[in-house]
């Protein structure tokens, strides 16, 4: 199979280990997913299978949905309710000052990656060294906030929903705001609801997606890998030239057909498909040799 299968995590498993059972269900080694979600995590995770792994990279540079509910007055180790508590506090807060505080994260800010992750220092996970009850200096780093909106208050809990650039971890953002506010905070629990173009209401559990395999429809389930560049314009190779296309050469203008202009095509990443219609790549116009260069090739791996 080749395509992306919109994944619902379930609580306990990590990234990997959905991978792992994918590989049994589809009896399919070339499997990858998108982006790691913590285990305590639960919701949308798009998975890669054959050809379509090439994606994986790409689906980790999307902006992301998660639905959070912080709680306010605890800090854990972890910055999540699963981790060891390391202070509590009983502060007075009105809901006026809080939402002010959630809120102002909106937009850029540098973020100092949790030990409880899997970024490594030196070859070593962080989360690694934090097992072993150490703590690193970690570099902040710049990610965007593009929204919060605010669904609950019922403190000391706070349930919001947040899109945000890759690279940001929800619970250090909950742990920032309690910080902000002075009383300390950890994220309760995380929902993803969309990464990319998969949204959570399209999402399929393990168990079902065994179902679909067993009733043969598992087929209807798989997105085809262009669906993941729905956005960018779109050429066709003439008939002429679809020796040059299949040997994965740089195209010329005056052999691809577009509804598009060509300011729109030599403007942005671009999909090429064969003069039958089947989805070749993702090309980028190079300005130096007048030509679209492949940027990612999939040879009709629909």
């Amino acid at each position: 199979m080749n395509g992306i299968i919109n994944v619902y995590k379930e609580k306990g498993f990590t990234s990997h280990d959905v991978v792992a059972k994918l590989r049994g269900i589809l009896r399919q080694r070339k499997i990858g997913h998108t982006g790691t979600l913590d285990p305590d995590a639960v919701g949308v995770l798009p998975v890669c299978l054959g050809k379509a792994t090439k994606l994986c990279d790409f689906f980790v540079d999307k902006e992301k949905e998660y639905r959070a509910v912080l709680l306010l007055g605890v800090e854990t180790d972890t910055q999540d309710a699963s981790g060891r508590i390391l202070k509590e506090c009983k502060a007075k807060l009105n809901e006026e000052e809080v939402r002010k505080a959630v809120l102002s994260f909106i937009g850029e800010y540098d973020q100092i990656p949790p030990m409880y992750s899997a970024l490594k220092v030196d070859g070593k996970k962080l989360y690694e060294l934090a097992r072993e009850g150490k703590t690193v200096d970690r570099q902040a780093r710049r990610i965007t906030i593009y929204d919060i909106v605010i669904e609950d208050m019922s403190l000391p809990r706070v349930t919001f929903t947040v899109r945000c650039s890759k690279g940001t971890y929800i619970r250090t953002l909950c742990n920032d705001i309690g910080e902000k506010l002075g009383c300390g905070g950890c994220m309760e629990s995380l929902v993803r609801t969309q990464s990319g173009i998969f949204k959570l209401e399209d999402s399929l559990t393990l168990s079902e997606i065994e179902k679909l395999r067993d009733n043969g429809t598992l087929e209807e389930h798989i997105y085809p890998i262009d669906r993941a560049f729905a956005s960018y314009p779109k050429a066709y190779a003439k008939k002429d030239a679809g020796k040059m296309l299949y040997n994965g050469n740089p195209m010329y203008e005056n052999q691809l057909a577009s509804e598009c202009g060509s300011s729109a095509l030599k403007g942005s990443d671009i999909c090429i498909y064969d003069s039958e219609g089947v989805f070749i790549g993702v090309y980028r116009y190079s300005e130096k040799i007048k030509q679209f260069k492949p940027v990612k090739v999939f040879l009709g791996g629909e």
